[in-house]
Formats: structure tokens, C-alpha cells, sequence
């Protein structure tokens, strides 16, 4: 049987969330999950769907500063091995706020095997932040080279994952903040105490963390309490900071 070949299909970026800025200051590239292995083309309506509530919580958040959020649409559905599809789609994406905005500072903010892209696309030189939300990384395999971390150097690094995630292995994301932590001391990682993959129990105090994170890093605006503690801390303590019940309700800007 013949092999087929894998079709050739362009990503592209879906349109602004809320309102586009007149002028763009910064950007959001929100990476919606995936699979390991698929060469079928995503849905976009899902995709969209699956990263909805951030993207309308963060082009909220900083609309008064000129963000512009967008999401990632894929070419494919899965990872595929060394091709890494979803990492490349996303280094894409970052070109493309450059061609469109200029010379802007970036977030690349990633649910699920969207948080793996979004860790490895880090190292443009307009990445400045990094969020990963229940990323989905590989098993530590003796015979093949482990996650990256250098591309991390230089930018903030947010790590969110709850304790109870039976599909994306919570203590693979803590070992890698770990490594990332010694390449980069901007890396905090918080844990959602008995929360699943989806972070529903606590998802606003997720987006409320992911906001705050997002707004400090790309237009200086002063981290809580509990961000500032998580990035100063040293490992373990600011790789297992535990996300309380409540955060965001009382943060004063």
C-alpha cells in the first residue's frame, strides 16, 4: 500500500477577541489542544470554543493597553512525532503578529498539548511571556532528547496544572519547571488542588491568575501577591505554589 504523504495546509490566526485595539501594543497567541498523532485538519469552531473563556478574560483585561488576541488555528490536529506541527504553527503565529503589528511584546498562552507548543515556540525574539495550562508533555524517555528549556531564557514562564489531571500527567510539568527553573529563574508553576484536566471547580480563579500573570508581563502592570511569591520562591516552593480558592476577587490594580 502506498504511503500517503501528509497534505499541505497553511495556519492562520483567527480574528481579534473583543474589539481590535486602533493600536496594538501587545499580543495573545492562545493555543488550543491537541493529539499526539493526526494528520486530519482541527475544527476550528472547537478550537475557538476551547480557549473562548481566556481569550475574552485577557482581551478584557487589557484593552485599555492595546492587546490583541487571537487564536491559532493548526494545520493539523496532532503533534506528529519530530514534525512538531503545533510548535511550528505556533512559531508561525509569532511571525505573523510581527508582520502585522511590528515589534510588539508577545504571550504565547497554550491549553493542554497547546502548552507544549507554547514552551517550545518561546524563543523568538518578541516572545517575552509564556503560559501553559495543563500542558500536555511526554513521558521522560532515556533514548530521546528531553523537553527543551534554553528557548525559556529571558522570558516569564506560568505553569498551571491541577492535581487530579488523569489525561496531561501533572508531575511531568512539575519536573520540567524544574529544568526550566535552572535555565530561567522566571518560571512559577501553580497547583490546583483536586482539580482534573479541564480546571472547571476553579476556573475562575484560573483565568484571574492567567490575566494577572499576562498583564504584568506584557505591560508592567504589578504582579499579586502570590504571582511575585511564586517567581521569587525557590524550587520546590514556587513550582507547587497551591492556587487558592478565591484569587482575583480581592487583587487591587
Amino acid at each position: 500500500m502506498a504511503h500517503q504523504a501528509t497534505p499541505v495546509r497553511t495556519a492562520r490566526l483567527g480574528r481579534t477577541l473583543g474589539p481590535e485595539p486602533a493600536t496594538v501594543s501587545g499580543a495573545v497567541l492562545l493555543l488550543p489542544g491537541g493529539q499526539e498523532v493526526s494528520t486530519r485538519r482541527p475544527s476550528p469552531v472547537r478550537a475557538a470554543a476551547s480557549v473562548r473563556a481566556l481569550g475574552r478574560r485577557l482581551a478584557g483585561a487589557g484593552r485599555s493597553e492595546g492587546l490583541a488576541v487571537h487564536v491559532v488555528h493548526y494545520r493539523y490536529r496532532g503533534w506528529n512525532g519530530d514534525e512538531a506541527h503545533q510548535a511550528r504553527d505556533a512559531a508561525w503565529a509569532v511571525e505573523e503578529v510581527v508582520r502585522r503589528y511590528g515589534d510588539v511584546p508577545v504571550c504565547l498562552a497554550g491549553l493542554d498539548m497547546g502548552g507544549r507548543a507554547a514552551l517550545h515556540a518561546a524563543g523568538h525574539e518578541t516572545v517575552n511571556s509564556v503560559v501553559a495550562i495543563a500542558p500536555w508533555l511526554p513521558e521522560a524517555d532515556v533514548a530521546a532528547t528531553p523537553e527543551p528549556v534554553r528557548q525559556l531564557a529571558g522570558r516569564r514562564v506560568l505553569i498551571v496544572h491541577g492535581t487530579n489531571d488523569e489525561r496531561a500527567d501533572p508531575e511531568l510539568s512539575f519536573r520540567f519547571a524544574e529544568r526550566a527553573k535552572k535555565a530561567n529563574r522566571d518560571v512559577c508553576r501553580f497547583e490546583v488542588h483536586a482539580d482534573g484536566h479541564g480546571l472547571r471547580q476553579y476556573r475562575d480563579e484560573v483565568l484571574a491568575l492567567t490575566a494577572d500573570f499576562v498583564m504584568g508581563s506584557l505591560f508592567g502592570r504589578v504582579f499579586s501577591r502570590p504571582v511575585q511569591d511564586a517567581l521569587a520562591a525557590p524550587p520546590p516552593l514556587g513550582l507547587r505554589m497551591p492556587l487558592a480558592a478565591g484569587f482575583g476577587r480581592t487583587l487591587r490594580r
